[in-house]
């Protein structure tokens, strides 16, 4: 920034003058005869000339393209708009044989360099972007993912007003995937959302994975998108696309922000309908919508006398019919999806009244910890042989806020409660024998009152304890296995079981490293983010990302916990620029990466389907080097005896580490 000379009155023009600021933009001799050169001036841009040893001070935007008349040339005496060629005189601004021209500014050279004089700037106009942020704020967004560019400038003006004044964090991310992504993990964890920003066309596409994982999850997300200015929007603008075709059934509430629109009460609903519907909500800005002037007086929106209570109570019928079948049960089991992870302690108090054991889908890993003496861990593909065995004993499955996919194994042989907020969700794939529609809290208490003196369930305290002390066994033998091709599976995460801090939040990919972190992992209070129906590959560092935004707020939930992600290779070289972004912003995020060197979940499917195993391999760098080379702690990790001590390193490091583990492919 050019330094500032005191404020004093010059006579340069022929009309009376506002006082001036004085500032320095040259150094003596530093602009060539017949050269011009862009320079910034706190917020205006100059373009500086200099032709027949005169100094002249153009605005820098041409007035009929906007073309930077810095980045031109003087030829033949005149200054050349490099966008469309029209010229101007390089001390006068006047174009010959025209009435128009470029605004000039007064120019003094003196000892020490080049001086321009500058009125003082305007004070800051608030803008329809400025009502959307003070609303979005309003309504407890605190995080806001994206990249700022050319079409979503008056927004990320916006933003940054809001930044300033501390009431949101703004984080500059390398891929516009990152962001939703980070959003949809924030909105899984905390259960509120965030919001992630992008430009027109190929920044909103970039965008839509990590929307469909949060629409197909039920996550709250905001997602904010730059659209090309509305007086072209139609014939096929650079960068236009047909956003809300392009977003379609990803978005829950989507619309756009026109000149005539209610500004206010579009962001009201926008959050209003993520946080009721736990989806996408989008909102479209063309590009001068946001930059327009706000009618004076307006006032930003909020959510005060707009959200209901959602502690809904099923009906008495529903619950008459669940506790006949409970009464009934001698060994009833709980399974817990991810939709019940708010209600986890009157869900506990439920087991530990019936003496049941407590099951979880993948997605719910850690919602009852490993070490409960009725917690039975997970069902399903990426389960342990406890959970099957505890719910094929059963004779009553409750299961509260789980969806019953093809992945999850829940058998529709064993009658079934169902107890669910979503009326949807009920009966999705099958029949149930007793759909619940209610708060799972709200339910599980009415159940444990209407139980009371009527259970005559077996206590399977001891079944559980006796199924984990043979698992345990068949994972420590496991963790010895050594083909002398990396380090196995079940060792890796025995390593991390001791290690991870127990409360700490960890985010986890897909492939073969997910499914060893399910069977082998032991949850005590962590809490575990994937992306479920979706399974994306490269969900877990910018998922990373946003649980650590969590922890920078003053929740005492989420404050000050240590953020962990896991993945393979494959996973994370989708995203793995982002690890500037965790250096840039102190990101405490410890990144356990298993190599080996190869898509090994998509090659165990090759030989299940009797294929050629083809184009799984994969040519990495030396992802510990490339972490120090980003900023970052990296460290390898070739021999299980070398495990503990890279772990702990690299836990205890204040920033972003990565551990990379050279592992066994099959031994999974």
């Amino acid at each position: 920034m050019p330094s500032h000379d005191d404020q004093q009155e010059k006579s340069m023009t022929s009309k009376p003058s506002k006082p001036l600021t004085w500032l320095k933009v040259l150094e003596p001799e530093e602009l060539e005869e017949g050269r011009v050169k862009p320079v910034t001036c706190d917020h205006k841009t100059l373009c500086l000339t200099r032709h027949k040893g005169q100094y002249g001070a153009l605005d820098n935007k041409c007035p009929h393209q906007g073309g930077p008349l810095g980045e031109g040339s003087i030829e033949n005496g005149l200054l050349r708009c490099p966008w469309h060629g029209w010229d101007y005189d390089p001390i006068s601004g006047k174009s010959p044989g025209y009435d128009d021209g470029v605004e000039t500014f007064p120019v003094e050279s003196r000892a020490d360099g080049i001086y321009v004089g500058l009125h003082k700037e305007s004070a800051h106009v608030r803008t329809v972007g400025d009502v959307m942020m003070e609303t979005m704020v309003n309504w407890g967004i605190k995080h806001v993912f994206g990249m700022v560019g050319h079409s979503n400038l008056g927004v990320a003006d916006a933003l940054r007003v809001q930044e300033e004044a501390n009431h949101i964090k703004f984080y500059g991310i390398r891929h516009e995937g990152a962001a939703s992504f980070a959003c949809s993990a924030y909105g899984k964890l905390t259960g509120r959302p965030a919001a992630c920003l992008s430009i027109a066309g190929p920044g909103a596409t970039n965008l839509l994975t990590g929307l469909w994982d949060a629409n197909v999850d039920r996550a709250p997300v905001l997602a904010l998108t730059g659209q090309v200015e509305t007086q072209v929007l139609g014939p096929g603008a650079f960068q236009e696309i047909d956003l809300m075709a392009a977003f379609g059934k990803v978005a829950q509430w989507a619309q756009t922000a026109l000149h005539t629109s209610k500004h206010a009460e579009l962001m009201n609903l926008a959050c209003k309908s993520a946080m009721l519907n736990r989806g996408v909500s989008h909102l479209i800005f063309p590009d001068e919508v946001p930059k327009l002037a706000a009618t004076e007086g307006i006032e930003a929106g909020k959510p005060d006398g707009r959200m209901p209570a959602l502690d809904i109570t099923p009906p008495d019928s529903s619950i008459d019919q669940a506790i006949t079948l409970v009464s009934r049960s001698k060994r009833p089991v709980i399974i817990v999806g991810h939709g019940a992870r708010f209600s986890m302690e009157g869900i506990n108090k439920l087991a530990e009244m019936m003496n049941c054991p407590v099951i979880t889908t993948f997605k719910a890993k850690g919602l009852i910890s490993d070490q409960h003496p009725l917690g039975g861990g997970v069902l399903g593909r990426s389960g342990t042989p406890v959970a099957s065995w505890v719910m094929n004993e059963s004779d009553c499955l409750l299961v509260f806020g789980a969806s019953f996919s093809n992945h999850t194994g829940i058998t529709p042989k064993i009658p079934t409660i169902q107890v669910d907020r979503d009326a949807m969700a009920l009966g999705k794939f099958h029949a149930v024998d007793v759909p619940v529609w209610g708060e799972i809290g709200v339910t599980c208490q009415i159940f444990r009152q209407r139980l009371a003196n009527k259970l005559n369930t077996t206590n399977q305290r001891e079944d559980v304890a006796n199924r984990w002390a043979i698992w345990r066994q068949e994972k420590h033998r496991r963790s010895q296995d050594d083909r002398g091709q990396g380090v196995n599976s079940s060792a890796i995460f025995a390593a991390l079981t001791r290690l991870v801090p127990e409360d700490a939040i960890m985010a986890v990919d897909v492939g073969n490293n997910t499914y060893s972190f399910g069977r082998y992992f032991e949850c005590s209070r962590q809490a575990v983010l994937m992306s479920g129906y979706l399974g994306s590959i490269g969900f877990s560092y910018p998922a990373a990302m946003g649980a650590w935004a969590a922890t920078q707020e003053e929740d005492p939930l989420f404050q000050g916990r240590k953020v962990v992600s896991v993945s393979g290779d494959g996973g994370f070289g989708q995203y793995l620029g982002e690890v500037n972004t965790a250096v840039k912003y102190g990101m405490n995020i410890t990144h356990i990466l298993l190599r080996n060197n190869e898509l090994g979940k998509i090659s165990k499917e090759q030989r299940a389907g009797n294929w050629d195993v083809w184009q799984t391999s994969l040519h990495n760098p030396d992802f510990a080097e490339y972490a120090t080379l980003c900023g970052a702690m990296g460290v390898s990790v070739k021999r299980k005896e070398d495990l503990e001590e890279a772990l702990t390193k690299a836990l205890a490091h204040d920033g972003p580490s990565l551990v990379e583990i050279h592992s066994d492919a099959e031994l999974v």
